[in-house]
């Protein structure tokens, strides 16, 4: 039986409560060092940046790469990733996130499914 990786994920209101809610079931970032480690099948552990004793967790889907969020919002609704539409999502990611850093590292699109019933202790 192959380990369970648990990752941490720091996430700014309002997208850490769209997450815990249900509502919001793919994480945007850049595909750099640290995301690049994280596998379909391990869990993620939501931290509320604005409180990092909030939190849950989450198992990862899957993984879905682009080169840009432009590309990637082409490849998922946007609601799904907390957006209403794929004009507001690049905005948004374009202002966390350059362009050229897009386009050095690209993105990824992480689904994940809230881990039921499964209280999370390190």
């Amino acid at each position: 039986m192959q380990k369970r990786i648990i990752h941490q994920l720091s996430v700014r209101e309002p997208y850490y409560h769209l997450l815990k809610s249900g509502v919001k079931t793919i994480e945007l970032r850049l595909w750099d060092e640290k995301r690049q480690k994280i596998q379909a099948g391990d869990t993620i552990v939501f931290l509320k940046a604005e409180n990092p004793n909030d939190s849950f967790p989450a198992t990862v889907i899957s993984l879905i790469h682009a080169k840009n969020f432009g590309e990637l919002s082409e490849m998922i609704s946007p609601q799904t990733a907390g957006f209403s539409n794929k004009e507001a999502l690049v905005k948004t990611m374009r202002s966390i996130y350059s362009f050229d850093a897009q386009e050095k590292m690209g993105v990824v699109g992480i689904q994940i499914q809230k881990t039921v019933g499964v209280p999370y202790s390190e």
